[in-house]
C-alpha cells in the first residue's frame, strides 16, 4: 500500500462499478443483494477476528499481507513505522491485536474458506484518520471507522463488500457502537484497478445501509449509518 492512501498495488484485477447516468452510485434492489454469493455456489458467512480465527486470517491475505506487506496496519500505524514494518513487523502487529481478543475486523467464508475481510474499530484507533485533512472528524459523535476491505479475487464483483459492511456495523454493535463510519473512493475509471478501492466504493457503502454526511473532496465522501442498541443477553 501506500506512499499515500490511495496508492496502487501491483498485478490486482479490476473492478467494474454499477453506476447510474448522473455518475453516483446506485443502492442494488433487495434481490439483486439476496443473490450474492451465487456465482459462487453457495451463500457467505461472516465472523469475527478471534484468537482462534488468525490462522484464516493469513490465509486470506496470503505471503503479500494483502498487498505490500501491509497487513491493514497503514492507518493503525505513523508513515515510518509502517513503512518498517511492511511485511513480518506489520504482520506481528495485527497479529498482536487478534490474539489479544481485540477483534479487529470481520472474516467473510465461502465454505471452509475465507474470502473476505472488513476491518472496523473506534475512529481513535486510526491515527493516520487524526492526522487527516479530508477525512477529519465530522462532529463530536463518538464512531467507528471502516477502515479497509480485501475480498478474494473469485468472490469481488458479487456484492460481498456491502455484505462484509453490514456484517462490520453489526461486530460495531454489538461491542457498544450506536454509529459507523466509512471513507469510500469514487471510482475514476471502470474498471477501476481493486488497490484503487481498498476503502470501498460509495455504492457498497448505500448497499449497507449507509448514507453521505461530508465531503471534502469530491472523491471522497464520508458515510455514516446509525445503529440501535444491542439486545441485552437475559440471565
Amino acid at each position: 500500500m501506500p506512499r499515500s492512501i490511495d496508492s496502487v498495488c501491483p498485478s490486482v484485477s479490476p473492478i467494474r462499478e454499477n453506476r447510474s447516468s448522473g455518475g453516483k452510485a446506485r443502492q442494488r434492489p433487495a434481490a439483486a443483494r439476496a443473490r450474492a454469493g451465487s456465482r459462487t455456489g453457495g451463500r457467505w458467512t461472516f465472523r469475527p477476528a478471534t484468537p482462534s480465527r488468525w490462522p484464516d486470517v493469513e490465509r486470506l491475505f496470503g505471503e503479500r499481507g494483502a498487498c505490500g506487506g501491509c497487513w491493514c496496519m497503514v492507518w493503525r500505524l505513523g508513515r515510518k513505522d509502517w513503512e518498517a514494518g511492511k511485511g513480518a513487523g506489520n504482520r506481528r502487529a495485527l497479529r498482536r491485536l487478534v490474539l489479544e481478543g481485540g477483534k479487529p475486523g470481520v472474516l467473510a467464508y465461502h465454505g471452509r474458506a475465507p474470502v473476505g475481510w472488513c476491518a472496523v474499530a473506534p475512529r481513535e484507533d486510526y491515527s493516520f484518520l487524526e492526522r487527516s485533512r479530508v477525512l477529519a472528524a465530522v462532529d463530536e459523535v463518538p464512531v467507528w471507522s471502516v477502515s479497509c476491505l480485501f475480498v478474494h479475487k473469485d468472490h469481488r464483483r458479487q456484492g460481498l463488500s456491502s455484505r462484509l459492511l453490514e456484517a462490520a456495523a453489526d461486530l460495531a454493535r454489538r461491542q457498544g457502537a450506536r454509529m459507523v463510519e466509512g471513507y469510500p473512493v469514487v471510482p475514476s475509471m471502470n474498471p477501476s484497478p481493486a488497490a484503487f478501492l481498498w476503502t470501498g466504493t460509495p455504492e457498497a457503502f448505500l448497499s449497507a445501509g449507509f448514507q453521505e454526511v461530508a465531503r471534502r473532496s469530491a472523491g471522497r465522501p464520508i458515510m455514516r449509518r446509525a445503529l440501535a442498541p444491542a439486545p441485552r443477553r437475559h440471565r
